[in-house]
């Protein structure tokens, strides 16, 4: 008998069926993103880079890519859901997401694996500051405190 998972269904669906992802160079290359953000470090696996574009000062769309476990596939693709649904999440509402927010809409993640919604919210913040920093709204950019990843690198 097979050993049961420790996702949610929910969790599973996004990893499994993943949304708004990029699945070739080709879709990046050919894509104009407004803002752009990664985070995370190859010698651990766990890198998710996010492209986002702006309408109105919201989120329309959010594309990213992401290489790490299943958790952090499914944090991504959650996080993508949530600042595109009902028309967009407006920028300064997309800076106050919060890594519980993913999980909370996830279902739940396992204790060790929380740290894949974190790097979600520092790629989406990433992005948004890139559009702010292009924009010259050098102002309104949210600075991240430095943090430990799973290897010990500073991000």
């Amino acid at each position: 008998m097979a050993e049961p998972w420790f996702y949610t269904e929910t969790v599973k669906d996004h990893f499994f069926n993943p949304r708004n992802i990029f699945k070739t160079e080709k879709e990046i290359a050919e894509y104009k993103a407004d803002g752009v953000g990664e985070v995370g470090s190859p010698a651990c696996g766990d890198v998710m880079k996010m492209w986002i574009k702006i309408k109105d000062d919201r989120i329309v769309e959010c594309k990213w890519q992401t290489f790490g476990c299943a958790s952090a596939i499914a944090s991504t693709s959650m996080l993508s859901v949530i600042v595109t649904e009902h028309n967009g999440m407006s920028l300064d509402k997309a800076l106050d997401i919060k890594p519980q927010d993913i999980v909370s809409r996830l279902g739940e993640l396992p204790l060790r694996k929380f740290h894949c919604s974190v790097l979600g919210h520092r790629a989406l913040r990433a992005a948004i500051n890139d559009y702010f920093k292009k924009t010259k709204q050098e102002k309104r950019m949210v600075k991240d405190e430095p943090m430990q990843n799973i290897c010990g690198v500073k991000q």
